[in-house]
């Protein structure tokens, strides 16, 4: 079963910030799809429940440098 999460994300200034992010993410076993836009401070991510989850894929944007909220 897949969910669907929007996340505040702030410190992404650039498209290079979007494409680390979306990197860091998309290594998560679990993660279907990202989309990351730095204008918006937003990020989207589709993943299987069984496999990871919403506080595992928030540590790992805190461990790439930003901040969620």
């Amino acid at each position: 079963m897949s969910e669907l999460i929007s996340l505040n994300v702030t410190g992404m200034k650039c498209g290079g910030c979007e494409n680390n992010a979306k990197i860091k993410l998309e290594a998560i076993q679990g993660v279907i799809n990202v989309e990351a836009r730095h204008k918006d401070n937003k990020i989207k991510i589709e993943f299987n429940l069984e496999k990871t989850s919403k506080e595992s894929i928030i540590e790992v944007i805190i461990q790439a440098g930003y901040k969620v909220g």
